[in-house]
C-alpha cells in the first residue's frame, strides 16, 4: 500500500461550509472511494484554507480513474469546484499537488527499540 499526500486551496470565505460538507459526505460517495480503492483517506483544513489530504492506495491514479467513472464522485465533484482556488475550472480530484514523502516512521521502527 503506497502512502500519498496532497494539497489544495479551499476559498477563506468558504472554510465553514466546506468544513461542514465533510461531516455529511454523502454514503454512496464513501463506498465509491472505498471501492475505488481510497483507504485510509483524511482531509486536514488550515484556518488559512490549506487543504491537506493523506490517502492511501495500491495506485492512486488507477484509485483516481475509477473514481472519476462514478456518478456520484461527478455529482460531489460538481458541488465541491467552486469551494477552491487554483484549479483552473478542473475538479478538485484532478487538481490534486501532490508531495513527495520524505520521511515516514513505521510501528516497527518504535517497537524495535
Amino acid at each position: 500500500m503506497n502512502r500519498y499526500c496532497f494539497c489544495l486551496q479551499v476559498r477563506p470565505d468558504r472554510l465553514d461550509e466546506y468544513a461542514e460538507r465533510h461531516r455529511n459526505v454523502w454514503p454512496d460517495m464513501q463506498a465509491a472511494l472505498r471501492d475505488s480503492g481510497w483507504h485510509n483517506y483524511s482531509l486536514f483544513l488550515r484556518d488559512d484554507g490549506l487543504l491537506i489530504g493523506y490517502v492511501e492506495s495500491a495506485d492512486l491514479e488507477a484509485a483516481q480513474k475509477a473514481m472519476a467513472a462514478t456518478e456520484v464522485n461527478t455529482r460531489w465533484q460538481a458541488q465541491m469546484t467552486d469551494f477552491f482556488t487554483g484549479t483552473d475550472g478542473r475538479p478538485p480530484d484532478e487538481s490534486f499537488l501532490l508531495l513527495p514523502e520524505i520521511f515516514h516512521l513505521t510501528a516497527l521502527d518504535i517497537e524495535g527499540d
